[in-house]
């Protein structure tokens, strides 16, 4: 089992930025992609960005030039600076880590982008 803690989440003016953390636990050992999605009111779950172990990264084209993924994994922790940020980026993001067929989940963190 992994465990995923986010934090950083909040209220922000259009324009601002913030910076989005996850820090994972358990049995770590194999864990391959993170990465961080969002869901917002009436819509599905959407890929944000990704990360492997290796450091490659992905990007959905709505946050590309804007968001960056970075990862630790001396930590075990990925982080998403959020830049330039527009009210259709208001959601809740999750945390996601693979492990092998495996999906695990943190419980979310509210971003709110006033306009």
């Amino acid at each position: 089992q992994v465990q995923l803690v986010e934090f950083g989440g909040g209220l922000v003016q259009a324009g601002g930025s913030l910076r989005l953390s996850c820090a994972a636990s358990g049995s770590i050992f194999g864990v391959n992609v993170m990465g961080w999605y969002r869901q917002a009111p009436g819509k599905q779950r959407e890929l944000v960005a990704a990360i492997t172990s290796g450091g490659s990264t992905n990007y959905a084209d709505s946050v590309k030039g804007r968001f960056t993924i970075s990862r630790n994994n001396a930590r075990n922790t990925v982080n998403l600076q959020m830049n330039s940020l527009k009210p259709e980026d208001t959601a809740v993001y999750y945390c996601k880590a693979q492990q092998g067929t495996y999906d695990y989940w943190g419980q979310g963190t509210q971003v709110t982008v006033s306009s």
